[in-house]
């Protein structure tokens, strides 16, 4: 399991220790190059492979207005990726105004304090400090002055331009799955938890978990095939509504309901992991619950096409 920890933890760590040093929203393609770094440096050392990230996102506090509504990944649904990665240790530093006032010389003084600390690495175009004014150029020269080894790893690209998480949320918004999981480097997923409704699914023979989920940003309304991941740990085929349920009950917000398919058990109250696999139809009002019903056999009937079950 991955181990999750403070930065004042470090200072405990005895094993040489390789950290990658970012926000990471998404944890795409880009930032998996900086992991592979990292990973690399531990093995090369017989040591940790670490993430130091900031939570909230840096942006939510510096510039509220142009913060992103929904991110990529939760803090929890990072750590489930990056220990599906291979990282050891996910560092996270709270982010204030007060830290964010640190000039870049007081966060490598920090650095500084990490007693095994190995090697650092970071997208090549990442800043840090009061007013960003710490680059590469300078952890490099930091590098050489402590014999802690630098990584600075290039964007990655996709179709010319630089893979980022800006462009990944506006696929996901586009409805443009394929696009945002060519840059993610694996499927499109989001977390949350599982809470009792009004269990209206399993009176028309579907019966559904509603999720919450957390600040992570959906795809367009409508109907999905979708695979679920939760206390069992094996990816189960199903199909989601994500939307108001306009037939039953119109709700203010979008609302999430997962049915999986030839599965029976309780899900109430477990954290769940949802791939959007394909796109199934937009959501629909029926004239009643009979052709609701009908509706959805034949939703469950192209999922189960699409997994082949």
């Amino acid at each position: 399991m991955i181990q999750r920890l403070a930065f004042s933890d470090l200072t405990t760590i005895e094993e040489p220790l390789s950290l990658a040093l970012g926000v990471f929203d998404g944890i795409h393609c880009g930032h998996q190059e900086v992991f592979r770094c990292v990973i690399e440096r531990a093995k090369a050392s017989n040591g940790l492979a670490g993430v130091l990230t900031f939570e909230p996102h840096p942006v939510q506090i510096l510039a509220p207005e142009r913060a992103p509504r929904r991110l990529l990944a939760s803090l929890q649904h990072k750590a489930v990726i990056l220990q599906d990665l291979g990282i050891d240790l996910l560092v996270v530093v709270d982010f204030d105004l007060e830290f964010a006032a640190r000039s870049s010389e007081e966060f490598l003084q920090m650095l500084r304090a990490v007693p095994q600390l190995h090697s650092l690495a970071m997208g090549a175009d990442w800043r840090f400090g009061k007013a960003r004014q710490g680059d590469a150029e300078l952890l490099r020269a930091f590098g050489e002055e402590n014999g802690i080894l630098i990584d600075s790893v290039p964007a990655v690209m996709d179709s010319g331009e630089r893979v980022s998480s800006t462009r990944i949320r506006q696929a996901l918004r586009d409805g443009n799955i394929a696009a945002a999981e060519e840059m993610l480097g694996r499927p499109y997923s989001i977390v949350g938890q599982v809470v009792e409704g009004k269990k209206l699914g399993r009176t028309i023979g579907f019966p559904t978990a509603n999720l919450v989920p957390s600040c992570e940003q959906l795809p367009p309304a409508g109907v999905w095939a979708v695979e679920v991941l939760g206390e069992e740990q094996e990816w189960l085929p199903g199909v989601a509504n994500l939307g108001v349920r306009p037939t039953v009950s119109e709700a203010e917000k979008l609302q999430m309901e997962v049915h999986l398919l030839d599965w029976e058990g309780s899900l109430y109250y477990q954290d769940l992991e949802v791939r959007f696999r394909k796109f199934l139809r937009g959501e629909q009002k029926f004239a009643d619950l009979k052709e609701l019903t009908e509706q959805i056999t034949r939703d469950a009937n192209e999922a189960r096409q699409f997994f082949k079950r």
